[in-house]
């Protein structure tokens, strides 16, 4: 037995059973269990139905059958079965960006000239451009446009909430006038609300000469929508900041945006990481209020696969699918939000 073993088995003794409202708790949770996963097991291993039709299905057991027969819509809904490698492509290329801007080795300005290119390149496929038939943004849907939205709108609202938090920070009344307000304004209003105004107001307010397809206005209703929520967190990681960083900055003769730039911005978001994390998280929870305009995401598509004639009712199995997929990718986030902590904080106390 490794010398680990020991601490995890003290560790995990006096976390489950170290005092008596812990042993409670724990004692609870066993009986809780204990009630909930034998027939879970039974519902989804020994009843369940893992080939054939509908007609095969027992209501008893779940219909793994029906996750294999619709994962395809599930996972990219009206999209033309003949192309569907290219949101196969586009979740690739999403998961590469996004890993790469999780590792610091790789943060630096070639980055920042990948993101737009893959944005780019991600619409492009989508729009099934260089083939014979265009793809209406009405076939779209899935995993692709759920990874997409989040992706794009969390990148490009991230700037703007900088300036938005600066801006509140400033020493001029009008600009901070305008980004309380501004703030306010958006985190007053349900995100539903702003989607409606993406499909309703929007397009009144533009010229006649422009015309923005549905999910590009949604992309920029949504960016405006989450800036004000980040703006409030980054501005949090400022008022942590010493005034003396500051100070010190301006004595080595640097000017307001070299000394936010290498000074004061990267210790502020090494501070708000947690909260940068949670807000992603719950912003990607919140790409389901999409369907509320016509977007099949993610779990507007499950839900439309389960409302298959053929296959109809089959809700439980569907939802499971997809929260699997969300947890995957929530839980990934947590980890990676945990392990960026320590690896920011090593390299501080190293410096």
């Amino acid at each position: 037995m490794t010398t680990a073993s020991p601490r995890l088995v003290q560790t995990l003794r006096t976390g489950l059973f170290g005092t008596r409202a812990n042993t409670l708790i724990t004692l609870a949770t066993l009986v809780f269990l204990s009630q909930i996963l034998p027939p879970l097991f039974r519902w989804a291993v020994l009843d369940a139905t893992f080939v054939g039709d509908a007609a095969a299905c027992t209501r008893e057991g779940a219909c793994w059958a029906f996750v294999t027969a619709k994962l395809r819509f599930i996972l990219f809904a009206f999209y033309p079965t003949e192309l569907i490698w290219r949101p196969a492509l586009i979740i690739l290329l999403l998961a590469a960006i996004l890993t790469a801007s999780a590792l610091p080795r790789f943060w630096g300005r070639s980055l920042l000239v990948a993101w737009p290119l893959t944005i780019l390149a991600c619409w492009l496929l989508m729009q099934g451009t260089f083939t014979s038939t265009p793809i209406a943004s009405n076939q779209w849907g899935g995993l692709p446009v759920t990874l997409f939205v989040w992706a794009v709108c969390f990148a490009a609202a991230t700037p703007i909430a900088v300036l938005l938090a600066l801006a509140r920070r400033s020493t001029l009344g009008g600009l901070r006038t305008f980004s309380v307000l501004y703030i306010e304004l958006m985190r007053g209003t349900p995100m539903v609300g702003i989607l409606y105004v993406a499909m309703l107001i929007l397009p009144m307010a533009l010229p006649d000469a422009i015309s923005l397809d549905k999910m590009l206005r949604a992309i920029v209703m949504i960016t405006l929508f989450w800036a004000a929520y980040i703006a409030e967190v980054i501005r949090a990681g400022l008022q942590a900041i010493p005034i003396g960083q500051r100070e010190a900055a301006t004595a080595l003769g640097l000017g307001y945006w070299r000394t936010q730039r290498l000074v004061i911005l990267p210790q502020a978001f090494r501070i708000v990481i947690p909260g940068m994390v949670n807000l992603a998280i719950g912003f990607l929870l919140a790409t389901s209020l999409l369907a509320v305009i016509g977007i099949f995401d993610l779990l507007n598509a499950a839900r439309a696969s389960a409302a298959d004639p053929q296959w109809l009712g089959f809700y439980n199995e569907a939802y499971l699918v997809v929260a699997v997929i969300y947890f995957v990718i929530c839980f990934g986030a947590s980890r990676y939000s945990r392990w960026l902590e320590k690896r920011l904080a090593a390299g501080s106390k190293h410096a």
